[in-house]
C-alpha cells in the first residue's frame, strides 16, 4: 500500500467527517447546550411531562468498600457529574493564574474588578427586591455567568468580536467562577460534619504529597480525587467544591522542557527515518514501532498533567455533562401561571440582577479600575463593547440553576427561580449580541 492509499479516508471517516468538523467549532458546545435546554422545556410542557419528572427522580445505586449510595438520577448529575465540571473550572482557574489572563495584577485587574462588580450588584438588586421575603436566600443566583453560553454566542458572532474582547470575557467568567465557588462553599452548605471534613483534609494532603513527590500518573490522582469527592459529599460542604480543590493539586510542571523534547524528538525521528529507508523487514518494523513508543512517551512528558487533564475533560464537559445538566434542570412547566411566576419577587430579582445588575456592575467596576489607573481596557475596545460583554455575562444559566437548586431545593420556589433564570439569560444573550452587532455596523 502506497502513501496515497494509506492517507485516503475510509468510508466511516468520510461519513462522520462533516460531523467531526462541526463538533470542532468553538460554538458547538453552546449550540448543544441551547438544544438540550429547548428539549427540556418542550418535554416538561408536553403530554409526556410526567415521564420527565419520573426519569430524573429514578434512583440509581452505587457502592464500593462496603459503602452504598442510593440517590435519584438528578442527584448524580448535580452532585456527581457537575463535580467534573467544577474540576475543569478549577483547572482553567489554575492555568489562568499561572500563565494566563490572571497571572499578574496588571492582567487580572480589569477582569477581576469586572467580575466583582458583576457579582455584588446583581446580588444587591436581588436582595433588595426579596428583602424579608421567603426567597431571600436566593441572592447568589444572579451572581453567576455561564461561560459556555456566553462564549458560544461570541463564537457565533465571529470576527464581529475582537480577540482581546473574547479574552476579557473568558477571564471575567473565570474570575466569576472563583467567586461562585466561594459563595457555594461558604453560604450554601448544610450542617458540617467535622469527621468527614477531616477525612477530606487528609485526602487533600495526600494529593498535595503526591504532587510534591513528582507523581504524574492520572490514575493515582483520580483514585484520591474520588475519595476527596466522597468525603466532601458526606461533610455538608457541597461536593462540587472537591472538584476545584482537586484541580489545584494536579501538577502544572512538565517532566522535560521544550529544548530537551526537540532534541530527543529529532534523535528518535532520525532512528525512524533510518529504519524506513532500510529494507522492509520485521526488524525495521520493530525499530519504527519502538521509535513511535519513545516519541509518544516524550510527548506525554513534554505536556503537564494539568493540561492533559484539561484537554481530556473539556469535550466531556462541553458535549456531555453540561448538556445533560441542562436537560435535567431546565424543564420548567410553562402553564397559565407563567405571568405570575415572572413577576414573583424571586423571578423578578433574578431577571433584574442578570439583565441590569450584571452590565451595571461589570461596566461600573471596570470604569472605576480604569479611572484609578489600575487597569486598561482591552486593545481596541470601547465602553459600549464592554457593556455588550456585560450583557452577555448576564447569561447565568448553568451556574445559576445550580445555585438555585442549592438555595431552594425541591420547593415551589425553585420552579419560579428557573423561570427567572431562563428569562434573564435569554434577554441578556439577545441584548448583548445586539449591542455588539450595532457597534460593528457603526464602524
Amino acid at each position: 500500500m502506497n502513501d496515497k492509499q494509506a492517507n485516503k479516508p475510509t468510508p466511516i471517516e468520510r461519513l462522520v467527517g462533516p460531523f467531526q468538523q462541526f463538533a470542532e467549532l468553538e460554538a458547538f458546545g453552546g449550540i448543544l447546550l441551547i438544544s438540550c435546554t429547548v428539549i427540556a422545556l418542550a418535554w416538561a410542557n408536553s403530554p409526556w411531562a410526567a415521564s420527565y419528572d419520573h426519569l430524573w427522580h429514578a434512583k440509581l445505586t452505587f457502592g464500593f468498600a462496603n459503602k452504598t449510595f442510593a440517590e435519584p438520577l438528578h442527584f448524580w448529575i448535580n452532585d456527581g457529574l457537575m463535580a467534573m465540571f467544577f474540576l475543569l473550572v478549577g483547572l482553567e482557574i489554575k492555568r489562568e493564574t499561572l500563565a494566563g489572563e490572571l497571572a499578574s495584577f496588571k492582567k487580572a485587574a480589569l477582569p477581576a474588578a469586572a467580575a466583582l462588580g458583576g457579582m455584588l450588584v446583581p446580588a444587591a438588586i436581588y436582595a433588595l427586591i426579596n428583602r424579608g421575603g421567603p426567597g431571600a436566600s436566593g441572592w447568589g443566583i444572579p451572581m453567576a455567568t455561564d461561560i459556555a453560553f456566553a462564549l458560544g454566542i461570541v463564537a457565533l458572532l465571529g470576527n464581529r468580536v475582537s480577540t482581546p474582547l473574547r479574552i476579557f470575557l473568558a477571564a471575567l467568567a473565570i474570575a466569576d467562577d472563583i467567586g461562585a465557588v466561594l459563595v457555594i462553599a461558604f453560604f450554601y452548605t448544610e450542617t458540617i460534619s467535622a469527621v468527614h471534613l477531616v477525612i477530606a483534609g487528609l485526602f487533600l494532603l495526600a494529593l498535595i504529597a503526591l504532587n510534591r513527590a513528582g507523581a504524574r500518573h492520572p490514575l493515582a490522582y483520580a483514585i484520591l480525587g474520588i475519595g476527596l469527592w466522597v468525603a466532601f459529599l458526606n461533610s455538608g460542604i457541597h461536593a462540587t467544591v472537591a472538584g476545584v480543590l482537586f484541580a489545584m493539586t494536579i501538577p502544572a510542571r512538565r517532566r522535560i522542557d521544550s529544548r530537551a523534547f526537540l532534541a530527543q524528538s529529532e534523535e528518535i525521528l532520525g532512528e525512524f527515518r533510518r529504519a524506513e529507508e532500510g529494507e522492509d523487514s520485521i526488524d525495521a518494523s520493530a525499530k519504527k514501532s519502538s521509535a513511535l513508543h519513545l516519541l509518544a512517551r516524550d510527548c506525554e512528558r513534554a505536556e503537564s498533567p494539568m493540561l492533559r487533564f484539561e484537554h481530556a475533560l473539556a469535550p466531556w464537559v462541553s458535549y456531555v455533562i453540561m448538556p445533560v445538566f441542562a436537560l435535567a434542570n431546565a424543564g420548567v412547566a410553562v402553564g397559565p401561571g407563567i405571568g405570575k411566576k415572572l413577576v414573583d419577587p424571586i423571578s423578578l430579582g433574578i431577571i433584574c440582577g442578570l439583565v441590569l445588575g450584571k452590565p451595571l456592575g461589570i461596566v461600573g467596576f471596570s470604569w472605576l479600575s480604569n479611572r484609578s489607573g489600575l487597569a486598561a481596557l482591552p486593545v481596541g475596545a470601547n465602553w459600549r463593547q464592554i457593556d455588550g460583554i456585560g450583557e452577555l455575562a448576564g447569561i447565568g444559566f448553568t451556574m445559576s440553576l445550580f445555585i438555585a437548586d442549592l438555595a431552594f431545593g425541591s420547593t415551589s420556589m425553585l420552579e419560579i427561580a428557573k423561570v427567572g433564570i431562563l428569562a434573564g439569560s435569554i434577554i441578556s444573550g439577545v441584548a448583548g449580541a445586539i449591542i455588539l452587532l450595532q457597534r460593528t455596523k457603526a464602524q
